[in-house]
């Protein structure tokens, strides 16, 4: 390979992980409008609309959509562009305790088999990548990265469990509403609250990986179930902040009418 071609593949790698990044930014964008009653049930969204509204192009835009499909958060419309799906509060709720029960028994499987010494360590690096993102201190930009590698994080628990059969079952349930560990739902991006909010649930990664490693299963299991609990009260605080932010939007209407 010559420096062009060395030059072309880095090029390709850095938009690939740009692209990446605007994907997400969308994904957590979209999906704190649903969660706040900004896009209210049954109301269309379309690409277009989106761009403006992001201030991103229609590229990530349009994927965004596709993995918000994914979760059952909005269905495409025969027409075109997408709807917003009625959330059930309380089936939301369920949908992250079945994950968390799920990722309790992979994190069980892999303490009590014992985990691949290359996947622990692979761990290892996904967890130091998180500190450098949260540790500085509350920072708007590092929510994206955070997001993927968590994902990482949860994807090497599944593997180390070793079983496809308790993977193919973890994979259904990360399609139900906010159940993907990759549903992250930002009080507010950049604020004091999301960020010791981030602080615990890699406190947590630490605790079931350090479990894992010392073949306690019965303590990964419990900390891996507290760690959706976790994800569960964050999301509880955005559903409530958001359906002030809706009464307070009416008051004003009402105020001014």
């Amino acid at each position: 390979m010559d420096l062009d071609d060395t030059d072309n593949s880095a090029s390709s790698a850095v938009r690939g992980e740009r692209a990446a990044s605007q994907t997400l930014r969308a994904q957590l964008m979209l999906r704190s409008l649903i969660i706040g009653g900004e896009l209210k049930p049954g109301e269309r969204v379309s690409e277009l609309q989106m761009v403006d509204r992001l201030g991103v192009s229609r590229t990530p835009v349009r994927a965004a959509l596709i993995h918000l499909e994914h979760e059952n958060l909005v269905e495409a419309l025969p027409s075109g562009g997408y709807a917003v799906k009625e959330l059930s509060e309380p089936e939301i709720l369920v949908a992250i305790e079945i994950r968390g029960t799920l990722e309790g028994l992979a994190a069980r499987m892999a303490a009590e088999r014992g985990a691949p010494a290359d996947l622990i360590a692979a761990a290892h690096v996904v967890l130091e990548e998180i500190d450098r993102i949260v540790l500085p201190g509350p920072r708007p930009n590092g929510l994206e990265r955070y997001v993927r590698h968590n994902a990482r994080f949860h994807d090497l628990i599944v593997d180390m469990a070793g079983s496809d059969t308790l993977a193919r079952q973890i994979e259904r349930a990360a399609v139900l509403p906010f159940a993907s560990p990759s549903a992250l739902v930002p009080m507010e991006p950049g604020s004091v609250e999301t960020h010791q909010s981030l602080l615990l649930s890699q406190f947590q990664h630490r605790i079931v990986l350090q479990a894992i490693e010392l073949r306690q299963g019965a303590r990964a299991e419990a900390m891996m179930r507290e760690h959706a609990r976790t994800a569960h009260c964050n999301l509880r605080r955005a559903l409530i902040a958001g359906r002030k932010l809706a009464e307070l939007a009416v008051a004003s209407l009402s105020s001014n009418s």
